[in-house]
């Protein structure tokens, strides 16, 4: 993984922790990441991701009707 820099107002009361947990689910969400990549961006497991994630209100399961509809003919 690279590296960034990012610059926080220091009005914006978030520790850095919150800030790469609220980048990584954002980014999981839109399925720019996968879930494996989100884990390692903030460190955790995959159970104690899959656990957090949803107190920044994000589902690592898809909500896409096409994604739906994949996952049934897989089956």
């Amino acid at each position: 993984m690279r590296t960034i820099q990012l610059y926080i107002p220091e009005s914006v009361n978030l520790k850095d922790y919150d800030l790469s947990m609220i980048i990584a689910a954002k980014l999981c969400e839109d399925a720019i990441f996968s879930s494996g990549q989100a884990v390692q961006m903030v460190g955790l497991s995959m159970c104690g991701f899959i656990d957090i994630i949803g107190k920044y209100d994000v589902s690592i399961f898809s909500t896409s009707v096409f994604d739906l509809h994949a996952g049934i003919e897989n089956v």
